[in-house]
């Protein structure tokens, strides 16, 4: 069989090996402005692309997972969840035949709305902002409309989705969608744990023998032990969810991490310390949106200014959080010329 293209060649193989319940390139619902097609890639293709290459995707190594700014090479950041939600994701997909592609872009994307400081980030801006703040629901305003200068990346209706929906409250309509929302929590949870040893929080030995008997204990066990049982589960069906046993480890481990990790007082106190910042910083845009970047600033023509000021404070990484911060508050040293002579 000849192909007139790369693209076309691409899905033939997704018409000869893909499961009837994956979402086949050809049937995108399309973007919300028509583009010119590209010979080479799918539509999923080019979103995973564009993603890759945004600026938000990069601001990702310098934002926290769980701790603040740790002193470390090998802990976790948003980036590296990125990446493993996206690896996980894929290899769910593909145990499934399901769109790869298509998973692992929205997994590039999902993140890409969530603050400085992790989760404690979030909750800080949740309660700054009067209409709240959800990573989920910024990680969607960044692709569609902060992105290359308020034109937005313009990416498929199903990637926009996946990007909305994958938290565990969410709904996406694709399966690829779902294989996401479970990897993010397989991901975050698995990774943390191996962050909360690194750090001397925990001992693996720590972990309930009613969790490690199901889940296992090492991190590449616990993660082969989810995807398996995904599959396991999921294979030949309009669905991707675990089995219940496993389940239920996973969830009375996020449990355990919650009350041995994320909430405990040393990480309380360094969350006192975020939100002086935070809310500081928001107050001074609030009342001075001049001091605003200009890229936000012509925002303020479209949407009100707390939106506006969540859209800048959002997408600081740790380090330049702390650079605004000093650079607003922190009082400068003087310069005395002829003091020593």
């Amino acid at each position: 069989m000849e192909f007139k293209s790369l693209k076309e060649k691409t899905y033939a193989m997704e018409q000869a090996f893909f499961s009837p319940y994956a979402a086949y390139s050809h049937d995108t619902r399309g973007r919300d402005r028509n583009e010119l097609p590209c010979a080479m890639r799918t539509e999923y293709q080019r979103d995973r692309d564009r993603l890759v290459y945004c600026k938000s995707f990069r601001r990702l190594k310098n934002k926290t997972q769980v701790f603040f700014s740790p002193e470390g090479d090998h802990y976790v950041t948003r980036l590296t969840h990125t990446l493993d939600v996206a690896q996980i994701a894929r290899s769910i997909a593909r145990a499934l035949s399901l769109n790869e592609d298509l998973a692992e872009a929205i997994a590039l994307g999902h993140d890409l709305g969530h603050t400085p400081f992790g989760h404690s980030g979030e909750r800080i801006l949740n309660n700054l902002a009067p209409n709240g703040f959800e990573h989920n629901v910024q990680s969607l305003r960044v692709v569609e409309i902060l992105e290359k200068d308020g034109k937005g990346l313009n990416l498929t209706f199903e990637v926009r989705d996946g990007i909305l929906n994958h938290k565990k409250s969410g709904k996406p309509v694709t399966l690829e969608g779902k294989c996401v929302s479970l990897a993010d929590r397989i991901a975050y949870i698995n990774h943390d744990l191996d962050d909360a040893v690194r750090a001397g929080i925990l001992k693996y030995k720590d972990i309930p023998k009613e969790i490690s008997g199901v889940l296992g204990v090492g991190s590449r066990e616990r993660i082969n032990t989810a995807i398996t049982s995904v599959y396991n589960r999921s294979k030949g069906k309009n669905l991707v969810e675990m089995d219940p046993e496993v389940e239920r480890a996973s969830e009375k481990l996020r449990e355990f991490m919650f009350e041995r990790v994320y909430f405990t007082d040393s990480a309380r106190g360094e969350e006192e310390k975020a939100e002086r910042m935070l809310s500081a910083m928001y107050s001074h845009f609030i009342a001075n949106v001049l001091d605003l970047p200009e890229t936000y600033r012509l925002l303020l023509d479209k949407f009100d200014r707390e939106q506006v000021v969540c859209d800048y404070l959002s997408s600081m990484t740790d380090r330049y959080a702390l650079y605004i911060f000093n650079n607003i508050f922190v009082p400068k040293g003087w310069a005395f010329i002829n003091e020593i002579k």
